[in-house]
């Protein structure tokens, strides 16, 4: 176990990568950018250091002894930690890849990666968590949305979203009836060019669907196009 920095000025990352080269790299650049990391090798040692440490942010590699990157972010969020979670993976199964998303992971990265590429993501996935403050309440049909919170509700019952969930909503319901495509979505909300694909839209809007229950209906699939929210 590495010692964690938790007096960083923009907060603590946890790392849990089993392959040492590869944490060490990642807490190199994350260190880099004014981050405290916190490194664990191995599954349980990771779900006990994010419950303990409440990181900022999780990079959780999906391959690790004890338990998988997968089952740690599916503990956190059904424990109500909502903490933003980017996973590793160095599998081409897009399956893991959307199991990853529906059990609440915000992102993905596929390795080899780029440590830049991946400390970018870190940096846009918390600003996207913090949210411009000064946006205006946004409220369609039954859903009500408040950017400067970073609250929703459904008939004033409050939803629990990820910081992705979270924004792409936001993003539908900044402009209701509008559409946008898949490709307009991931520059929009994800915040940069994503080897995800088109498929990881569909993923987050299935998952913000579910959620909504019977306000579902307001999120519009336009086929062969994209998205938009219509009340």
């Amino acid at each position: 176990m590495m010692s964690a920095v938790t007096d960083a000025p923009k907060g603590l990352v946890l790392v849990v990568e089993d392959e040492r080269p590869i944490a060490d790299l990642v807490r190199l650049y994350l260190s880099r950018e004014g981050f405290g990391v916190q490194v664990e090798h191995d599954g349980a040692a990771g779900l006990a250091a994010a419950r303990r440490l409440r990181p900022v942010a999780c990079i959780l590699d999906i391959a690790l002894p004890g338990m998988d990157g997968t089952e740690i972010c599916r503990r956190l969020r059904a424990g109500g930690d909502w903490t933003p979670v980017i996973l590793l993976t160095a599998r081409d199964d897009e399956v893991d890849r959307i199991l990853g998303l529906e059990l609440g992971a915000d992102d993905y990265v596929t390795k080899p990666f780029s440590p830049r590429e991946l400390v970018t993501r870190v940096k846009a996935l918390l600003r996207r968590a913090a949210g411009p403050p000064a946006e205006q309440v946004r409220t369609l049909g039954a859903v009500t949305l408040d950017p400067g919170r970073r609250t929703v509700t459904v008939g004033g019952v409050p939803l629990t979203l990820t910081a992705t969930e979270f924004d792409l909503l936001a993003h539908l319901l900044g402009r209701p009836g509008r559409v946008f495509t898949r490709e307009e979505l991931l520059a929009a909300v994800w915040g940069y060019a994503s080897h995800a694909g088109t498929r990881t839209v569909d993923v987050h809007v299935a998952q913000v669907r579910a959620k909504l229950g019977d306000a579902a209906t307001l999120i519009r699939t336009v086929r062969g196009v994209g998205y938009s929210a219509d009340a």
